[in-house]
């Protein structure tokens, strides 16, 4: 029997098994004569095309063009060569035309537009093409960088608005699409699930709990939809995560919760979103002090600092407080407490459930907005100090929330740096709270403004930024 394989019992079986198959399963192509294509679209047994049918002529092309000035001479982008021949350089700047491609969403009949802030900023004409290819000049009404939200006015007739879902129904799950105008190909229509909720480490904004979707999102699809099955704007898409550029099915929109507050601004004809003001700083919850306080994961923020007379005060909130949820929802950060605080409605109560002494208590918060108490008084600084070109203000707790810097009643706040100017040179940057001069505490911009009047061959600065001081010394 040599040359012969031999087989078990099973394997005897087996074989006969599978040449009976063979011989009674039809050749291939004879089986693909028995697979009819569907003649109808009633007899498809899924298709998109009625939610894309009802959702996008709502869903606008937004772009805009900005002016940038830049030296005549590649050399004055080095800080050597600058150092030498100053601002001025070899000639006069050339001014440079960039160009921004984004999308949008109408959301009101009227003329609302909203897309994400970071698509028209700095833009000094902004036009939004429609789905029929009418094209109109927009007016911006309101710019929010803390939510990468902006909100844009047309004037157009028969417009269709795209009604807004609750966010905080979506689950993780629920099939999407992501309408948009990606690398400016014209209107594109892509599918996906929610992949995630509350995500907040993406750094885009401050009180921000991104929807993930795994539907295609690319570079010009910002500003655009994120729609459920039923039609109705569950998101403005924002950003993505991507080493190459493209989409690899991770992106991220802003939740409608949060729209729906900036667009409510608008309307009312403000210039800021109007937001509750909480009173007080919180830090991340971490593993070591969750152990200490007995709880089973590091799941909420710890309160650092509450402001005095503010509500989180008034409310009763102390520091080392710590906040698990917001209304019963829980909050796992900072930023997730931010967002949920920020989508509260004014005027009403909310209720946070706070950790104290291993027990756990409920504590009333107010929600009004944060107060003007003082005037902003701004001034723009000249002369040969390290601080000429910047714009400062008197702190208030309303332009710190404006500013998205920590709350406070005094100080001296940058709110702008002048281009190419000797504060932009040294690092000033937008939030800066001014505390002292050489010594000298300051209180008011009037003050900031005499102070650098005078001439000094050295010039002591103290700062608070992100929470921490320093102390810098410039030369005069």
């Amino acid at each position: 029997m040599s040359g012969r394989i031999k087989l078990s019992g099973a394997g005897v079986a087996a074989a006969l098994l599978a040449s009976t198959m063979l011989a009674g399963a039809p050749s291939s192509p004879a089986f693909a004569q028995d697979r009819q294509v569907p003649e109808t679209r009633q007899q498809v047994s899924l298709s998109f095309a009625p939610v894309v049918k009802k959702t996008a002529p709502s869903v606008v092309n937004v772009y805009g063009a900005r002016i940038e000035r830049r030296p005549q001479n590649p050399f004055m982008d080095d800080p050597f060569f600058r150092r030498f021949f100053g601002d001025g350089g070899f000639g006069v700047p050339r001014e440079q035309v960039q160009r921004s491609l984004g999308s949008g969403v109408i959301v009101d009949a009227t003329g609302l537009v909203v897309t994400n802030n970071h698509v028209i900023e700095g833009m000094s004409e902004v036009k939004v093409a429609l789905a029929d290819k009418r094209e109109f000049e927009a007016t911006i009404l309101l710019r929010d960088p803390r939510t990468d939200l902006a909100v844009l006015k047309i004037q157009a007739k028969d417009l269709s608005a795209l009604e807004l879902a609750d966010s905080d129904k979506v689950e993780i799950g629920d099939l999407s699409l992501a309408i948009g105008n990606p690398f400016g190909v014209g209107q594109t229509v892509t599918q996906g699930i929610i992949s995630a909720l509350a995500r907040t480490q993406v750094g885009v904004g401050d009180a921000q709990s991104f929807i993930q979707t795994d539907a295609a999102i690319n570079p010009g699809n910002s500003g655009g939809a994120l729609v459920d099955m039923q039609g109705r704007l569950v998101g403005i898409n924002t950003a993505i995560f991507s080493r190459s550029g493209g989409s690899v099915g991770i992106g991220f929109a802003i939740p409608s919760s949060m729209v729906q507050v900036v667009v409510a601004s608008a309307k009312a004809g403000a210039k800021t979103v109007r937001r509750p003001w909480f009173g007080a700083r919180l830090q991340v919850l971490t593993a070591d002090v969750a152990d200490g306080l007995g709880l089973d994961r590091p799941a909420g923020s710890v309160v650092a600092s509450v402001v005095e007379k503010g509500p989180a005060a008034e409310g009763g909130l102390k520091r080392s407080d710590v906040i698990l949820a917001v209304d019963g929802v829980a909050v796992d950060d900072p930023e997730s407490f931010g967002y949920r605080f920020a989508t509260r409605p004014l005027g009403g109560v909310t209720s946070l459930t706070v950790l104290r002494g291993g027990k756990r208590i409920v504590v009333p918060i107010k929600l009004a907005p944060a107060p003007e108490t003082r005037p902003r008084e701004p001034v723009t600084l000249s002369g040969r100090s390290p601080l000429a070109g910047l714009t400062v203000m008197n702190l208030s707790p309303a332009l710190a929330e404006e500013l998205s810097v920590e709350t406070g009643n005094e100080g001296v706040i940058v709110g702008a740096i002048e281009e190419g100017s000797p504060s932009a040179r040294v690092g000033f940057q937008k939030g800066d709270l001014i505390l002292a001069i050489n010594g000298e505490r300051i209180a008011t911009s009037r003050e900031l403004e005499s102070a650098t009047r005078e001439r000094k061959r050295a010039w002591e600065v103290t700062i608070s930024r992100g929470g921490k001081t320093v102390t810098s010394v410039f030369g005069g």
